[in-house]
């Protein structure tokens, strides 16, 4: 049953934009050229207006994020490191150090393989942020759930290919340096570097979970009865309208590429009676989510800051606030990071749920 909700959920997004360019009467083949390396849309250019409309939301979220993490970080319990920094810690801040310096420079010998230096890069990042959680409390992801952390990898390189292919139909970033690529060579090229998004995010996010602390709740609300009710119904419509007409007005709805697939996933649990996120014992849905925004934003400056300076890079393309850049974002596209470290969770939580139902399962 949840395989066939999963099912679901990904021919419900993948076929949603598809139907929005047969509505409009565009050529699919433009939404399946591969590398993507046609423009073909025109963005709205940056308007003062639209720029003061998403500060406003943005300062709504980034605010209330902000004092909460100032509150939880004055939390944090006073303790001693439960273990000294791994070995294998110091070989990934190496790692990173070095792939930092190849990434950034172009050395003659390193010609036929510095497109590829981005992955290197995230590799060693996970590294050094699972022996920075095993430094304070003595275990981490890498170690104590090696399944799980490698199964991540797969699973994350399905999860951006997603997100690429939703930006077909409103091209808010694109490539260079990947011209002259062969679609195996891009394939690739793209496929390790998205390999390491979930393991990067949630990674960071176990080690915000360590370092910082516990605020005071007040006392839970007695459960409410397990009925679906209306705001699943309201999300998942809603989501499922601006999916298809996301190609006809990507200017206004270019914010679903990051919300759509949050709101459906969360509906369809809603709908079978779940919470639409997880929440670990012990701890509390705002401090997950401030934590999972946290981790997406701490894994965001580190995409574009390495992203600045390597050879085959993405630039943004966004209609009304492109400007005012940190690296290549203007720094209202951060604002996305936010849902997408959500939705990060949502499918990382799918993961180990799949892994312990099948390890828990006997046939006969």
């Amino acid at each position: 049953m949840k395989m066939m909700r999963w099912l679901c959920i990904i021919a419900l997004i993948i076929a949603l934009p598809l139907s929005g360019a047969w509505l409009k009467g565009d050529p699919i083949s433009r939404y399946t050229e591969f590398p993507p390396l046609t423009h073909y849309v025109e963005h709205a250019g940056f308007s003062w207006i639209g720029f003061a409309i998403v500060s406003l939301g943005a300062l709504a979220f980034f605010v209330p994020l902000g004092i909460f993490l100032v509150r939880a970080w004055r939390a944090r319990p006073k303790q001693k490191a439960a273990a000294r920094f791994p070995s294998w810690g110091w070989f990934g801040i190496a790692w990173t150090a070095t792939a930092w310096l190849l990434a950034w420079t172009r050395f003659e010998w390193m010609t036929p393989l510095q497109s590829f230096t981005f992955s290197p890069l995230w590799f060693g990042y996970i590294v050094v942020i699972n022996a920075l959680t095993f430094r304070q409390r003595g275990s981490c992801m890498m170690t104590a759930q090696p399944r799980y952390f490698l199964s991540l990898f797969p699973v994350s390189a399905a999860f951006w290919w997603y997100f690429e292919y939703l930006n077909r139909f409103v091209q808010n970033w694109y490539y260079v340096g990947i011209e002259s690529m062969s679609p195996i060579q891009y394939f690739w090229m793209a496929t390790l570097p998205f390999s390491t998004v979930l393991p990067a995010v949630l990674g960071t996010y176990e080690f915000l979970d360590t370092t910082f602390g516990h605020l005071p709740e007040r006392p839970p609300a007695p459960p409410a009865e397990n009925k679906p009710g209306w705001i699943p119904i309201t999300l998942l419509a809603a989501s499922t309208l601006g999916l298809v007409f996301l190609v006809v007005l990507p200017d206004i709805l270019f914010p679903l590429l990051w919300l759509s697939p949050l709101f459906v996933i969360s509906a369809f649990r809603m709908l079978a009676g779940r919470p639409p996120l997880e929440v670990e014992p012990g701890n509390s849905l705002p401090r997950r989510i401030a934590l999972l925004a946290a981790a997406a934003l701490i894994c965001g400056f580190f995409w574009e800051m390495w992203n600045y300076f390597s050879l085959a890079q993405w630039i943004y393309a966004v209609p009304y606030v492109n400007r005012f850049h940190i690296f290549e974002m203007p720094i209202l596209g951060y604002t996305g990071y936010l849902p997408f470290g959500i939705e990060c969770a949502l499918v990382g939580d799918a993961v180990r749920r799949w892994l312990s139902t099948s390890r828990s399962f006997t046939p006969g």
